[in-house]
């Protein structure tokens, strides 16, 4: 004769990150085919939309682990509909009745309930930079102003660990830079203006603005990719990006929205860029020091395909070595 069934006991997980009520096929038939339904957490988000369903749910205290095997017992089921940060003592006690050995423990299954979509964990850094922007005695009276030198360290160092090709400070320092992306769009929340002037400035704005800006621009700007244009090579990508770009800014000049307060051979050679690519043939200046010399240095570097910036910082870290060498290092 066949021994009775042991049940089996689902632990249902949820994600904050996904909206309440958006459940897995899997999820539903489970929680609807059950016996019974168990939650611990009386505010727990998914609660409403499970009643609404036609899912009855007992809100209560964990329940006893022996009490639930019991019920289990001859074949039920039962879901536990857990909170995001589990239920420990549950399973801890089940856990320990089964090293027990004199219990038939029913079949245990994690069902997830939902999957976080690529992205899912910037919802958390959000809400994480909400709470330090309140809390935080220093971060709360931090202004655009003030963490702008911030935003051009943590760049440098970005690219730092891109030439040293280490994989791992290229990850830190990619959230390192999206950090300021983050604190700079809580700011701006506030309504604190990035200039000064609210009205030149149009008001607050918020991290989903910003996303919603970045996104635009970048569906105008593949009119290849979201649309019916034609670029099938990387020159006319670049091509396009500039012509939709000229468009949108209706700039009256090459020159026209490249920072001046770059460092001083990536600007050379962003302007040897612009003036190449407009087709302009424009005399270098002239005169004393070494200023003319270096800027002719950056712009044939330029046209030549190389980075001066990127060539002179690998030779100024080469040069460091051996100064270090030399100091006996």
């Amino acid at each position: 004769m066949n021994a009775p069934s042991p049940g089996r006991l689902v632990l249902l997980t949820t994600s904050h990150r996904v909206a309440p009520g958006q459940l897995s096929w899997p999820a539903w038939q489970a929680l609807h085919q059950a016996d019974r339904v168990l939650c611990a957490d009386p505010a727990h988000p998914q609660l409403p939309y499970l009643r609404e369903a036609g899912v009855e749910v007992e809100v209560a205290a964990t329940p006893d682990a022996a009490d639930l095997v019991d019920f289990l017992a001859g074949g039920r089921t039962a879901v536990l509909v857990q909170s995001g940060e589990g239920d420990r003592r549950l399973t801890d006690a089940l856990s320990r009745l089964a090293g027990s050995g004199r219990v038939a423990m029913p079949d245990l299954e994690l069902l997830p309930g939902a999957y976080d979509l690529p992205g899912a964990r910037l919802i958390d850094l959000v809400q994480v930079m909400d709470r330090i922007r309140e809390e935080c005695p220093w971060s709360a009276r931090q202004t655009h102003e003030g963490l702008a030198k911030y935003a051009m360290e943590e760049a440098f160092e970005l690219i730092e660990a891109i030439e040293e090709g280490d994989r791992d400070a290229l990850r830190e320092e990619l959230g390192d830079v999206l950090l300021q992306v983050v604190f700079h769009a809580r700011i701006a929340e506030d309504g604190a203006p990035a200039t000064g002037d609210d009205e030149e400035d149009g008001g607050p704005f918020s991290v989903d603005d910003v996303a919603a800006t970045l996104i635009d621009k970048l569906v105008r700007r593949h009119p290849h990719v979201f649309g019916d244009a034609v670029a099938e090579t990387p020159e006319e990508v670049r091509a396009q990006w500039l012509r939709v770009k000229g468009e949108e800014k209706e700039r009256t000049s090459v020159t026209d929205g490249v920072p001046v307060a770059q460092p001083a051979l990536a600007l050379a050679a962003k302007l040897a860029s612009r003036a190449r690519g407009a087709e302009l043939h424009v005399p270098l200046p002239e005169g004393p020091g070494p200023g003319p010399a270096l800027l002719a240095l950056a712009v044939e570097a330029e046209r030549q395909g190389t980075d001066p910036e990127a060539a002179l910082r690998e030779s100024a870290r080469r040069y460091r070595e051996a100064i270090r060498a030399a100091e006996g290092h």
